[in-house]
């Protein structure tokens, strides 16, 4: 199977922990690709915070690296599993980069690239490289996939913190310290929002293949409930454009017809990349953004760079990163016996043109 760009930066980022610094024409010969390649990843890495680069070497960041003895840093190596080094997850690694660097502790990165098979052989290789606590967010995507792949992150040796992720109640990860965006309430202040504008309730366009997914549906019928409303229609299955166009095309068209049939006035969008795809392919089909059809997009990642900037739901990301990399240095010096904690943060609006809203 081809190596996917996630995998071969997360081979990259250890080839340069384990060396402290390295050429580009060494990573390159070293990852099997080609210069033109590494310097593309190195400047995505680079700009996320991962590297520092300089005139055709790469290193460690230094503010990543342990603080010196009495300098008041801890000296910790925490480790870090994440199913992407992009999109959604780049800003919850950002932030535990640089809560990290702040504590005077080093972090390593493990990317599982979404395939939750994967992420126990990951993990095992974050404490081989000497990770004496975790940062775990799984490659989950499908509801049974906590049960399938996830037995194993209860009994891990070390101190563990969920990113992102809400196992079952009562379920031993249940018990796990934990840092989460609270989807449902997102979803709310998308729905309110609408309705106050003199919407009636909303339709929902959204994917089914992640956690952020699952938890914006069924935010979507919590909000409906708290608000009094009932759905127009069934919610839309979302794919992505360029690996199912022709369902991508389906979906389009179900959207344009609840339009033109006058069944909603008002959408929201799982995600933002979808979300800008959708945008593109009404207006072909004669319905505009936001004259006919007011837009909420949700996870606010790209959302403001649109042709009509996207009013869009923001997840806490970087705070996410930040807050379990805190705790997850807090419980490293408290010990086991301490209270476990559950932090939920709470998403903001960002109110831009696509809702046809004044802009604050």
């Amino acid at each position: 199977m081809r190596e996917s760009a996630a995998e071969r930066h997360d081979r990259l980022l250890g080839l340069v922990r384990e060396r402290g610094s390295a050429r580009v024409s060494d990573l390159a010969s070293q990852l099997g690709v080609s210069p033109v390649t590494v310097r593309r990843d190195v400047e995505e890495l680079a700009g996320r915070g991962l590297l520092d680069r300089v005139h055709g070497s790469v290193s460690w960041p230094q503010d990543a690296a342990p603080a010196a003895a009495g300098a008041g840093g801890t000296g910790l190596v925490l480790g870090m599993l994440a199913p992407s080094s992009t999109y959604y997850f780049a800003e919850v690694i950002r932030g535990a980069h640089e809560a990290a660097a702040r504590a005077g502790a080093r972090l390593i990165l493990r990317i599982s690239d979404y395939r939750p098979q994967e992420d126990h052989a990951r993990t095992e290789g974050l404490l081989s490289a000497g990770a004496e606590g975790l940062l775990v967010a799984p490659g989950w995507q499908h509801p049974g996939d906590p049960a399938a792949f996830g037995g194993w992150i209860a009994s891990l040796p070390v101190p563990t913190v969920l990113l992102e992720r809400r196992p079952s109640a009562g379920s031993p990860l249940d018990g796990l310290d934990r840092v989460c965006s609270d989807h449902a309430h997102g979803v709310l202040l998308a729905v309110r929002h609408l309705v106050d504008l003199g919407h009636g309730a909303p339709l929902l366009m959204a994917r089914a293949d992640s956690p952020t997914a699952v938890a914006v549906r069924s935010g979507y019928e919590e909000a409906l409930a708290v608000l009094g409303l009932r759905a127009p229609q069934d919610v839309i299955d979302s794919v992505p454009a360029e690996l199912a166009p022709d369902a991508f095309e389906q979906a389009v068209q179900a959207l344009r017809e609840a339009v033109r049939s006058g069944v909603a006035t008002a959408a929201l969008i799982h995600n933002d990349v979808d979300a800008i795809q959708v945008v593109q392919r009404l207006a072909e089909l004669g319905v505009r953004v936001p004259d006919d059809l007011a837009l909420i997009a949700y996870d606010d990642e790209v959302a403001a760079l649109a042709d009509t900037p996207l009013t869009a739901v923001a997840p806490p990301k970087r705070e996410v990163g930040r807050h379990a990399t805190e705790l997850l240095v807090e419980r490293l010096g408290q010990g086991a016996d301490t209270p476990r904690r559950h932090l939920t943060l709470l998403p903001q609006l960002r109110v831009r043109n696509s809702c046809g809203a004044p802009l604050s």
